[in-house]
């Protein structure tokens, strides 16, 4: 039996996090590195992934940077193979890439729609088809998705495009995990509920000051523990689901929304 040290130790483990350089990204890239991970943070904006893999690096860690749209195949597919070329393997998949941006359904366009399904599902297809190759020859690998509570149920209006794109990959990742469990390949994923990030603040842009608090408190009302969560607090559950500690894991997503979904 293992130590809780040994459960933990993601050492030797080569991991991508997509979408890694800042939010809830940057909070696993953080969490996996200082497991021991060598972490290939990628992102659309190469300077703050740079930023952010210098921030790692500063403390002894292991991490790279990389550019890639990941709903781009060729993109995936040069990040794939950059990560097996610096790193040696690709142990580890997180699938944190996306958007949401926030219109009602009788003003979205099908571009706008289309964009959507195509950063936050097309990709999470894109990366488990070729991570997947990967992991089979090494004998095994994780692959942890980010969904949303809003893919098991809506969290308001104005989501409609990102919201089937949420319940998409729900859905991809529990047929995945079906399909790859006998390459002893484990797919699940997280959900978080509200979290605080520079990205649910952007969400925001164009709302008054006045908006903007009348929306954070009824969002607030609705969550038990009366807060918002913390990247870190996403970061800390997938390295369960990176690590040992998950062993006998597959086809689950674990919701870490401080209890909104009850009510």
């Amino acid at each position: 039996m293992k130590n809780i040290q040994e459960l933990l130790d993601l050492k030797d483990k080569a991991a991508i996090v997509t979408g890694g350089a800042k939010g809830i990204g940057y909070g696993i890239s953080y969490r996996l590195a200082e497991a021991g991970a060598k972490v290939m943070i990628a992102d659309l904006d190469e300077a703050v992934a740079q930023g952010a893999t210098q921030e790692l690096t500063n403390k002894g860690w292991s991490a790279e940077a990389f550019r890639a749209d990941v709903s781009s195949e060729q993109d995936v597919q040069q990040m794939i193979n950059a990560c097996k070329e610096k790193f040696g393997s690709l142990d580890i998949l997180v699938n944190n890439a996306g958007i949401y941006p926030s219109v009602p359904l009788a003003q979205m366009t099908e571009d706008e729609f289309e964009k959507v399904m195509h950063v936050n599902l097309r990709s999470v297809f894109l990366t488990t088809k070729y991570a997947a190759e990967v992991m089979k020859q090494q004998g095994g690998g994780k692959i942890i998705n980010i969904t949303s509570i809003d893919a098991l149920h809506p969290s308001m209006a104005g989501l409609a495009h990102y919201d089937a794109s949420k319940h998409g990959v729900w859905g991809f990742t529990k047929n995945s995990a079906l399909e790859l469990a006998e390459h002893k390949i484990w797919v699940n994923a997280v959900a978080p509920g509200g979290i605080a990030t520079p990205g649910s603040a952007a969400a925001s842009q164009g709302a008054s000051a006045e908006q903007m608090a009348a929306q954070t408190e009824a969002f607030m009302a609705k969550i038990p523990m009366h807060r918002m969560g913390e990247p870190d607090e996403i970061g800390m559950v997938v390295l369960f689901l990176a690590s040992d500690m998950s062993s006998y894991m597959t086809g689950e997503q674990i919701v870490v929304d401080g209890g909104a979904l009850l009510s």
